[in-house]
Formats: structure tokens, C-alpha cells, sequence
């Protein structure tokens, strides 16, 4: 446990604050020393980004980023002694020693529920991203659910960040711009007489296996061949298999173990469109593809 330098006037008024309580009261401070202060790009896949920094005795603080149409960005305060209770932490900016009489800068209020641990949305977490960037330390005050005589103080040392943070914003934009939810579930739609996929179609066939790439917690993957009603029974049953059989080996190039992947041919079984058009014809012609995460 290490005492965090505060700015002189912030910790004036939140003492003083804290004192007016039926009971005396006591600042715990955590915080990584300038030896301790580490930040550790944990992951960093096409699929998701995550700088970690441990703050010895307390916790870890962590950002997380992953694959979506949108930029996103989320923050979690894993906490080695979770809440007991509801209650709020006060989330303060911290200038550095070497910036005397600045004062520090209310970022946010979060919420502690129960047995969880604290988060912050997306813009807050920019927000501490940028403040430690210029030397700031984010800090978490709250009461101590466990003693009635103590509050906490939880900093970020931002000792050795930058480089850290260089990396995860290069890891931020390489993620795919897509995300699980995008290609769990997709039709997958075939030119006339064969198992040639359409143009739109092999698009969306690389993304899933660019996914499958990075993630290793496919559940299962459903692939259901569909032909339309032109061609004998038999004959659309067997191009059906061979269609979701081709997509099968595809996703397994992918690293997807054949254990995971479950083909079914229907055949001209199933229409969901009329085969008297061209374009009902079509739609009939398609694997469907379903994926799961545990």
C-alpha cells in the first residue's frame, strides 16, 4: 500500500468533509509506487484491446475496446474486496507533484453495487485515458463498506503509460468493424445450378472467418443448406450438404475444430420464398449460418 500524493486543497476539503461523520475517520490510500507502476497491454487481437494497471493491494483497473461498427470503450475497477452494498465513488483527477497548487478535477460519480465491480461508460473512460496521458492520476474515493472508521483512496499511477497507451490505440485501430452480434446469424445466398456463393455472400463469408480467427470461444456453429425446387429431390438434397460442406471447411481453415461445426442439407425442403420467380428462386438458394458463444 502506498500513500498517494493528493493536491493539498482537494484533500483539505474531503477530510474535512468526512470528519462531520458520528465517527472519527481514516484515509486508506492504494497506489502502485514509481517501482510498481506498470501498464500491461493484456490483449491485443483484431477482435479486442485491453490495458490493465494493478494497483497492489486493491485491484485492477481495466480497458477494454473490442471489435464493433463503433468506436467503444469501456472501463472496470476489479476490485480484490468487492462492495457490500450500494454507494458511490467520487472519481477525481489528481494533478502530478510536479504541478504545486493546481487543483484536481471532479470526472465522474460511480456507482458500487453489491458484489460487483465499479464501471465507467465511454466517455469517462476517454476521459481517463486523457488525464493520465498528461501526468494526471485518476483516483477513486469511496466509504469502506467494511470498516465504518475508514474511506479509500484508489489511484492510477501514470508512471510508464504512454508507451502503453501508444499501443493500445494502435490496437484500437486495427479492431475488426464488425462484432460477434454483426455475423452470429447470416444467410449466405448462391448463383443458379451450383455452390458459387454470390459476390455479397463471399464478403460476408470472409468476415465470419476473419472473426473465427481471433476468437476462441465459438460455442457451435450451425450450418443448414437450403436449394430451390428446380432439380430432382434427391439431386437438391445432396447440392444442399455439398454447399454448408464447403462452407464447413472454410470456417475449419479458419482454426475452427469440426467438432464445433454441425451441417444439415435440406434440400428444396423449407422454401421461404416461391420458386415460380427468379428472384423467390433466388432466395431459396442459401446457407443459413448460426453462430454461439458460451
Amino acid at each position: 500500500m502506498q500513500v498517494n500524493t493528493l493536491g493539498s486543497l482537494t484533500l483539505l476539503l474531503l477530510l474535512s468533509s468526512w470528519t462531520l461523520s458520528a465517527s472519527p475517520t481514516q484515509l486508506r490510500q492504494y497506489s502502485a509506487t514509481l517501482q510498481q507502476s506498470q501498464w500491461q497491454l493484456s490483449s491485443a487481437t483484431p477482435i479486442q484491446c485491453r490495458l490493465e494497471h494493478v494497483i497492489p493491494n486493491f485491484g485492477t483497473a481495466v480497458f477494454t475496446s473490442v471489435a464493433n461498427r463503433a468506436l467503444n470503450i469501456d472501463f472496470e475497477l476489479k476490485m480484490l474486496r468487492l462492495p457490500d452494498h450500494y454507494g458511490l465513488a467520487e472519481v477525481l483527477s489528481v494533478p502530478p507533484q510536479w504541478r504545486p497548487g493546481e487543483p484536481s478535477k471532479a470526472v465522474a460519480s460511480m456507482k458500487l453495487l453489491k458484489q460487483f465491480n465499479g464501471d465507467l461508460p465511454k466517455k469517462t473512460a476517454w476521459t481517463l485515458l486523457t488525464e493520465l496521458e498528461q501526468g494526471f492520476s485518476p483516483t477513486f474515493y469511496f466509504a469502506d463498506w467494511y470498516s465504518p472508521y475508514d474511506r479509500i483512496a484508489a489511484a492510477l499511477n501514470p508512471v510508464q503509460f504512454p508507451s502503453s497507451y501508444h499501443q493500445f490505440n494502435q490496437c484500437i485501430a486495427n479492431l475488426l468493424p464488425y462484432s460477434f452480434e454483426d455475423i452470429a446469424f447470416i444467410v449466405l445466398s448462391y448463383e443458379s445450378g451450383g455452390d458459387q456463393l454470390t459476390r455479397e455472400s463471399r464478403r460476408r463469408l470472409s468476415q465470419v472467418a476473419e472473426y473465427l480467427k481471433h476468437d476462441p470461444d465459438i460455442d457451435y456453429i450451425e450450418l443448414q443448406g437450403y436449394t430451390d425446387s428446380f432439380g430432382g429431390r434427391w439431386m437438391n438434397e445432396q447440392l444442399s450438404l455439398s454447399r454448408a460442406n464447403k462452407i464447413k471447411a472454410l470456417l475449419l481453415d479458419a482454426g475452427v475444430t469440426e467438432d464445433k461445426v454441425r451441417v444439415d442439407g435440406y434440400g428444396e425442403r423449407r422454401h421461404v420464398a416461391s420458386n415460380e420467380t427468379s428472384l423467390g428462386r433466388a432466395t431459396n438458394r442459401r446457407v443459413v449460418l448460426q453462430m454461439a458463444r458460451p
